[in-house]
């Protein structure tokens, strides 16, 4: 019986061994890469490999792909709110802000040619915080990248409205929309419809209002991308400063000169992040002081520990940066 019992063991484990090696030789035979999917953690690009469709691993399919997208990022799930439009209205953003992108293009988010009728910057005395794109009611709006909706409702001078939140932190906005097709928690990929075209809200004629936000922060969208039929990402990586988040340094009657920022080195320090002062000269106010540097009075009031009211001095100097 002991004999036996000692046989019966040894046929056990050989036969476990076997069913480890023939696991493992079905293993090696899924793991074939044929291709890589590149996914940005944390401000970091990643090769997600993709595996071929005929197994149960991860494949190159869009659905497949976005259950393994980390979504657990700082910049992904801060403030993550469905019901406010802008969540981080309380917050504030340190300059300059780097962004990685893992595609080196965008899908336009609309089907005919891009036609940008007004462009980020002062429009009529208001700071325009975004770019309008030709279009016709009815037509298709699409994502600029994968992302997911994390806003999808009517709101207030935008009309209807699409926030598309990025794996970068990054969100686009799209407004005036007639109809919408997407609603809150919607995993969309890059071209993928999101509503129709139209003219609700404050719109002047239909168009696409696109604005492109960082921690509720407007950003320059032409600083970021191409509208031009490449439809290109202008860098895998920039740094945005403070003059390409704000309005008051732009026209929107014409496209600003685009020097992109693809390294801190590439920063001109003595223009952006170096502190630099202003002498008052006669008749000077802090609203005249702030749209000649386009900036907002309450930033100088901020930089200079003044308040709205506050009396200014000829030969006084004034920070502005």
């Amino acid at each position: 019986m002991f004999l036996n019992r000692n046989r019966l063991l040894s046929y056990f484990l050989i036969c476990i061994s076997f069913s480890i090696m023939s696991a493992q030789e079905v293993l090696d035979q899924k793991v074939k890469v044929i291709g890589y999917k590149k996914i940005v953690v944390q401000g970091n690009i990643l090769d997600l490999p993709i595996y071929p469709d005929n197994n149960n691993f991860f494949t190159d399919k869009n659905d497949d792909i976005h259950h393994i997208i980390p979504e657990d990022s700082e910049d992904f799930l801060a403030s993550w709110d469905t019901k406010r439009f802008n969540p981080y209205s309380k917050g504030s953003v340190d300059f300059p802000i780097k962004l990685v992108f893992s595609d080196k293009e965008y899908s336009s988010p609309v089907s005919r040619k891009m036609v940008v009728t007004s462009r980020f910057g002062w429009r009529r005395g208001r700071p325009h915080q975004g770019i309008d794109i030709d279009l016709q009611i009815g037509d298709s709006v699409k994502t600029l990248l994968d992302g997911k909706v994390r806003f999808a409702r009517y709101y207030s001078s935008y009309g209807n409205v699409v926030v598309v939140r990025h794996h970068n932190g990054l969100e686009t906005v799209y407004a005036h929309l007639s109809k919408l097709l997407v609603k809150e928690n919607d995993v969309v990929s890059k071209g993928d419809i999101l509503g129709k075209g139209g003219v609700t809200g404050n719109a002047r004629g239909s168009h696409l209002h696109l604005e492109v936000r960082y921690r509720g922060k407007s950003i320059n969208p032409e600083y970021l991308f191409e509208f031009d039929s490449d439809t290109k990402i202008r860098s895998e990586a920039l740094f945005v400063t403070r003059k390409w988040a704000s309005p008051r340094s732009h026209k929107s009657t014409r496209q600003s000169k685009i020097v992109v920022h693809k390294t801190i080195d590439h920063i001109n320090v003595s223009e952006e992040l170096k502190k630099k002062t202003y002498v008052v000269r006669k008749g000077d106010t802090l609203h005249r002081i702030a749209n000649e540097h386009g900036l907002a009075v309450s930033e100088i009031c901020k930089n200079n520990s003044i308040n709205y009211n506050s009396v200014l001095k000829i030969g006084q100097e004034i920070i502005i940066n």
